[in-house]
């Protein structure tokens, strides 16, 4: 009996999901544990694997199209295999079946045009050619958008060479940019600045680095950060908080979250739970599978769940200073800048060391200047006297 291809539940929050690539087509084969489908949710992207090995019978969402957890989105099975009838297959006990496939929650392409129904067929060709469905009239009932509506509407754009070009975000860039904009609007930013210098960090890197290579823990100067901060939040707990109604909560867990780039798809959160717990070679090698999973998309919901407070290393890039927008509902976030060797001045000598600007954004509802500075001389401390 062929075996069905399931949306997930990614999560307990996680009610659906995006086909966003399928990684094979039908006809092709596959093992069993495979990758065989991105899929994208607004907390994270990731590949679902193949649960059986066998011939992709049959695709039934096209790419661009969110359904819910529990949808079968195909099978996998023999060749010539007769599929069951849709009505009798039955999902696994943890993922419900759903019954309305279609028609799609989003479409990769403006899809309502007339607020009317669109086919996959319709959305297919939309993707493909990168077609506003808004700009087509739809000649079917209602001003339904038919297959052969859009099939003339790409052949006049092509022979009167015009450029159709529609990029909507996609749901990671859906979710950081209504992440970002309710951030603004809900925290008072207020932006602090120190410098520090990385020498004792730095020293402490060089001699320990091949070790913690061929241990797995794969040191990195974003660890060091992510411990420093760590100590800080122990000692000041007003900047581990957020606000609730009128009320400051204070976490109890120090869960740090490390934004990772994913180039331009946009970027990601992964949390190291239970920071101020962990010795440094622990975090070190937690920071590092987890920047692992981000980039080869292979987190779970639950990782980037339950932060505390936030840390980006926009340095990694060159990037000398930049101000943060809090990961709500967390009060604050560090910016780390690029390690530089810059001259300084230290008992009226002018000396060369490795210097990073420290940049703490907090929301100052619940954090005041000088608390914020009480920090980040905290973090700055734990830095210069590493050992």
């Amino acid at each position: 009996m062929p075996t069905e291809i399931i949306m997930p539940k990614l999560g307990e929050s996680v009610v659906e999901g995006t086909v966003s690539k399928w990684l094979l087509r039908e006809g092709d084969t596959v093992q069993q544990f495979d990758p065989i489908v991105e899929v994208s949710t607004d907390k994270v992207d990731t590949e679902i694997t193949a649960s059986a090995s066998g011939t992709v019978l049959k695709l039934l969402i096209p790419n661009g199209t969110t359904v819910q957890a529990g949808t079968l989105l195909g099978w996998i099975g023999d060749v010539g295999e007769e599929l069951p009838d849709r009505d009798t297959t039955t999902a696994r006990p943890d993922q419900p079946r759903t019954e309305t496939l279609l028609p799609a929650t989003v479409s990769p392409a403006p899809s309502r045009n007339n607020g009317g129904f669109v086919s996959p067929v319709v959305a297919r060709l939309a993707v493909e050619h990168e077609v506003n469905l808004d700009q087509v009239k739809g000649t079917g009932h209602d001003g339904r958008i038919t297959k052969k509506d859009i099939k003339l509407f790409i052949t006049k754009s092509a022979s009167a060479n015009q450029v159709v070009s529609t990029q909507p975000l996609t749901p990671m860039r859906q979710a950081i940019s209504k992440h970002m904009v309710h951030s603004k609007r809900t925290s008072p930013h207020v932006t602090t600045v120190f410098e520090v210098d990385m020498s004792a960090v730095i020293t402490h890197h060089q001699e320990h680095k091949s070790q913690s290579d061929n241990d797995g823990s794969k040191f990195t100067l974003t660890a060091y950060f992510v411990a420093a901060s760590a100590a800080a939040l122990r000692a000041h707990p007003i900047v581990n908080s957020t606000l609730v109604s009128d009320k400051i909560v204070l976490k109890d867990e120090v869960n740090i979250g490390v934004a990772v780039s994913l180039g331009e798809e946009g970027l990601i959160v992964p949390v190291i739970k239970n920071a101020a717990e962990k010795a440094f070679r622990d975090t070190a090698r937690e920071l590092h599978k987890l920047v692992t999973r981000a980039r080869s998309r292979q987190l779970h919901p639950d990782d980037v769940q339950h932060g505390t407070f936030t840390i980006t290393n926009h340095g990694t890039s060159g990037s000398l200073l930049a101000t943060a927008i809090i990961h709500q509902p967390q009060c604050a976030i560090i910016g780390v800048g690029a390690v530089q060797k810059r001259p300084v001045v230290e008992q009226d000598t002018v000396v060369v060391r490795p210097m990073a600007y420290l940049t703490l954004t907090f929301d100052h509802r619940i954090i005041d200047g000088a608390t914020a500075d009480m920090f980040l001389s905290k973090v700055k401390t734990v830095l210069e006297n590493w050992d």
